[in-house]
């Protein structure tokens, strides 16, 4: 307990006073800085003697340096009388060194930085003066414990990690202005599913209920149960229902060539969007966490959104898989009074129906190459964007009865003949007259390679099991992730133009 009085004590006056002792070191004179970008600015004679011997703090003072950490939006640290909490910027600064070091756990964390203490002073933490250290202070009392880093992570408000993406792509837009002006017209969108923490992942563990949505695994109250689907291959020209099969089982379900319908895990999903500048780079634009019973498509909007708010416009081409084939995606790269090829979608066909044409007055063609009329409009509000949709019936029958039979003799002639409904949106006639076969086309689509090679760095970052049970711990690492692919980004391009100067 004396211990912890006298801590209690020198700590109020560590975070007010910790430069004084500093300024005494050996090896320099100067005053430590407020923030790890002033202290990037340093030349290397400047620092402290201690920090110029560490390899490691010199390391991640150049990586982390660029950052805008005297901007960050801290909270509020002199609302705090008698023991002033950790402030945020430090922490968040460790939490990229235990992403780029791959530590799995907070307390691999702390014990890398008790081992390095000029890096705990490099990152900004408040020291707690001592004379028993050569460095001037005692890195164990100074950090705090791994459950309270713990607890930091899972209360931090994503909105200032957001603030930090923001700026790693305002600084990769700067850096690469003058070898890609056209950065960002071409983006790239895709999710990775990340399991859960809890033993209903595991196929070794007993488990009763194992995918029972309605039963929340204990590990992780936030984690959803969802399907990352396959394909389900059948012999060509075969329909279901056609042949001899049998039903397929609700647990483990498999076709009956044997390929699995899908695979069924606990857990959340992280989209992002990518661009990427041949030769240099790949960037990410904007990411989202949600849990995994979110669809693919509820990422588009807000990730679009946070893309267009980052770049300063929006995007000319986008690339998407086929779970994408919406009409709103389609509509959202669309430019007024200009031919598709200047500004749209690559997506593959979704094979949702039969894929039709168009007159020149936007309306869609019947199986007999007729014009089919518009009868009426209605909103539909069962889909994830509410929309306006229009009904298109048989123009033989409709205003008027012009014809006796169909000239083609269409099965559904007596019954008022065929009848279509589409969204009036300009982008539900694209999804049908985009030419996929086109070269440009190919070329924009060659685009998505940006998120899967942003995927893999993320899964080697640790983002696909994360050793987590909560969904605002899990967003605001997933965050992370992204600012640390983005900074290691940043630093390949100036390294890159340091050697060809």
């Amino acid at each position: 307990m004396a211990s912890l009085s006298i801590v209690t004590r020198l700590w109020p006056r560590a975070l007010g006073c910790k430069t004084a002792p500093l300024a005494r070191l050996r090896g320099t004179d100067s005053v430590s800085p407020t923030n790890l970008q002033q202290l990037a600015q340093w030349p290397l004679p400047r620092l402290p003697r201690f920090v110029r011997e560490s390899p490691v703090a010199l390391r991640y003072l150049r990586l982390l340096g660029p950052l805008d950490w005297g901007n960050f939006p801290e909270r509020p640290l002199d609302s705090y009388r008698y023991c002033p909490p950790v402030p945020y910027a430090p922490f968040v600064a460790a939490c990229l060194v235990k992403l780029e070091e791959q530590l799995p756990h907070m307390t691999d964390l702390r014990d890398y930085l008790c081992e390095h203490p000029a890096l705990v002073w490099v990152l900004g933490f408040p020291c707690i003066p001592s004379r028993c250290f050569p460095w001037g202070f005692d890195v164990d009392a100074s950090l705090p414990t791994a459950r309270h880093f713990t607890r930091m992570l899972r209360t931090l408000s994503n909105a200032a990690l957001q603030w930090l993406l923001d700026d790693t792509v305002q600084l990769l837009q700067d850096e690469l202005r003058h070898v890609a002006p056209d950065l960002g017209q071409a983006i790239s969108l895709d999710t990775k599913h990340i399991l859960a923490w809890v033993k209903e992942n595991n196929p070794k563990a007993y488990v009763t209920a194992r995918f029972d949505k309605s039963t929340q695994p204990t590990g992780d109250p936030d984690c959803k149960l969802g399907c990352k689907r396959k394909r389900n291959q059948r012999s060509r020209g075969e329909k279901p229902g056609t042949c001899n099969e049998p039903a397929t089982p609700r647990t483990n379900p498999r076709s009956p060539q044997g390929v699995p319908v899908g695979e069924y895990y606990w857990g959340y999903a992280s989209g992002v969007v990518a661009t990427k500048v041949c030769g240099w780079a790949e960037i990410v634009l904007a990411e989202l966490t949600q849990t995994f019973d979110a669809s693919d498509a509820s990422y588009f909007q807000p990730l679009m959104d946070a893309a267009e708010r980052r770049l300063g416009f929006a995007p000319r081409f986008g690339a998407f898989d086929a779970g994408f084939d919406a009409w709103y995606v389609y509509e959202r790269f669309q430019r007024a009074d200009e031919p598709w090829q200047s500004a749209f979608a690559a997506v593959p066909w979704a094979k949702r129906g039969p894929k039709r044409t168009f007159n020149a007055d936007g309306l869609p063609l019947c199986e007999a190459g007729l014009a089919m009329p518009l009868k009426h409009v209605f909103m539909c509000r069962t889909t994830l964007l509410p929309h306006e949709r229009g009904r298109y019936v048989c123009p033989l029958q409709y205003p008027i009865l012009t014809a006796e039979v169909c000239p083609i003799g269409h099965r559904h002639w007596a019954k008022g003949g065929c009848v279509t409904t589409l969204a009036t949106s300009i982008g539900a006639r694209l999804r049908h007259q985009i030419d996929r076969t086109s070269e440009l086309y190919k070329t924009v689509y060659k685009q998505r390679t940006a998120t899967e090679r942003i995927n893999s760095q993320a899964v080697a970052l640790g983002i696909e099991r994360p050793k987590l049970r909560n969904q605002q711990a899990i967003t605001n690492q997933n965050t992370l992730i992204y600012v640390l692919i983005n900074l290691r980004a940043l630093h390949r391009v100036r390294n890159r133009h340091t050697r060809s100067s």
